[in-house]
């Protein structure tokens, strides 16, 4: 296990394999390099292997101020540049696939498996929105001096559970990063994607990868029957498997 400082920021990181093409390997929202673990372990043969806690997640610091996706992006593209990753393949799960679409459209990228990919937003009844409004409405009479702590309290009662654990700099991160939309990046972005997305996975829904298929110009989707937002972890020898037939052509 090793530790880098980039812009600022310590992080960990782990290296596994000393020949062949670099993987990169991003883990998701909340999750730390021992979820890619297996992964890693399977690939060490044929590639040289990098894996991260991205900042804010896992042992590295958080972020100085709240990340965007892009700035995440940028990030990486710096870690990459300090330990001379060139032209990776990039695995990604969840969150990690967020910034591999935005790394992918301004980066060399030789080719993309992304796990749960998130990215796209969801669209929403009426109900959603009311909701939504009330919301913004009350946090903005909150906001004014001595009704502060009630506005604390409301925004940890409403939410998703990520956004509700997530604490300062890493909750405004979370709202930056749930707020990025990349469905009109994916048509720029020409690197060969396969998706693999459980049929029963309710963070980032099956017809979400189906969309991302339809956007993304060399993609195909692979889909787990029965399986959810952690396909990679709890079949992971069946990822596994998936994942080496895909990259077999960069076997050198």
């Amino acid at each position: 296990m090793s530790e880098i400082v980039i812009d600022s920021i310590k992080v960990r990181y782990m290296r596994y394999g000393d020949h062949g093409c670099d993987v990169l390997l991003l883990h998701g929202w909340g999750q730390n390099l021992e979820m890619m673990a297996y992964i890693a372990a399977f690939l060490s043969k044929d590639f040289k292997v990098t894996s991260l806690d991205l900042p804010g997640f896992g042992k590295s610091e958080e972020p100085y101020r709240a990340f965007s996706v892009e700035d995440y992006s940028e990030w990486l593209r710096k870690f990459n540049e300090a330990l001379d990753i060139k032209e990776p393949i990039i695995i990604a799960h969840s969150f990690g696939c967020r910034i591999a679409f935005h790394y992918a459209y301004k980066y060399p990228v030789r080719r993309m498996c992304l796990t749960g990919a998130a990215g796209l937003k969801e669209s929403h009844g009426p109900l959603w929105y009311l909701r939504t409004y009330a919301y913004k409405a009350a946090k903005k009479v909150l906001s004014i001096g001595p009704f502060k702590p009630l506005l604390r309290k409301l925004q940890d009662n409403v939410g998703s559970a990520d956004y509700k654990s997530a604490k300062g700099i890493m909750r405004e991160t979370f709202v930056k990063v749930v707020n990025d939309d990349v469905k009109d990046l994916l048509p720029r972005i020409d690197v060969e994607t396969l998706l693999v997305f459980g049929d029963k996975d309710e963070a980032t829904p099956l017809s979400q990868g189906k969309m991302m298929e339809k956007l993304l110009p060399d993609s195909a989707l692979v889909v787990f029957e029965g399986a959810d937002h952690y396909a990679y972890f709890y079949e992971a020898e069946r990822f596994n498997r998936v994942l080496a037939a895909f990259l077999k052509r960069d076997i050198l």
